[in-house]
């Protein structure tokens, strides 16, 4: 009777092997999972357009068409640029502009959540409190707070 085994997720069967031997030409080879990362000119052009449209939907498609490439190419070396991929920083960049509007108190959170691209104020809610472990309105109380002054404990 013969068994056969399956390899199991921590078996060495699952894992890249490093190739063999190096090329004699003296050059570094980059290992396989090494990425490379936007030119500089490039990132600047697609940070500055989702910038420029934090208020729209964003997808990948269109922002690998602001610097030319396939949407897979570009996610690949927008994360090695900026260590995060296309969407995660669309939405800290949605975030940072939504904390400054929650601290100017002009307008509500509906309104914000519009102007930083959320369709709907309880999305806005819900990633708000993901990325920073607050809710918008305990934000804004919070920093209302902290512009008084005379208000220390003593």
């Amino acid at each position: 009777m013969t068994t056969t085994q399956t390899p199991s997720a921590g078996s060495a069967g699952l894992m890249w092997a490093a190739p063999a031997e190096a090329p004699s030409s003296g050059r570094a080879v980059p290992a396989r999972g090494d990425v490379g990362s936007l030119p500089s000119c490039r990132l600047r052009r697609v940070t500055e357009y989702i910038q420029q449209n934090l208020d729209q939907d964003l997808r990948l498609a269109e922002l690998a068409t602001v610097v030319y490439m396939s949407p897979y190419h570009f996610a690949r070396l927008f994360k090695g640029s900026t260590g995060v991929p296309p969407h995660r920083f669309v939405v800290r960049q949605r975030i940072a502009r939504a904390r400054a509007f929650l601290a100017a108190q002009e307008l509500s959170i509906a309104q914000i959540a519009r102007r930083v691209g959320f369709r709907t104020p309880s999305h806005f809610t819900t990633v708000f409190r993901r990325v920073t472990g607050i809710t918008p309105r305990g934000y804004r109380t919070g920093h209302l707070r902290e512009d008084r002054p005379g208000r220390e404990g003593g």
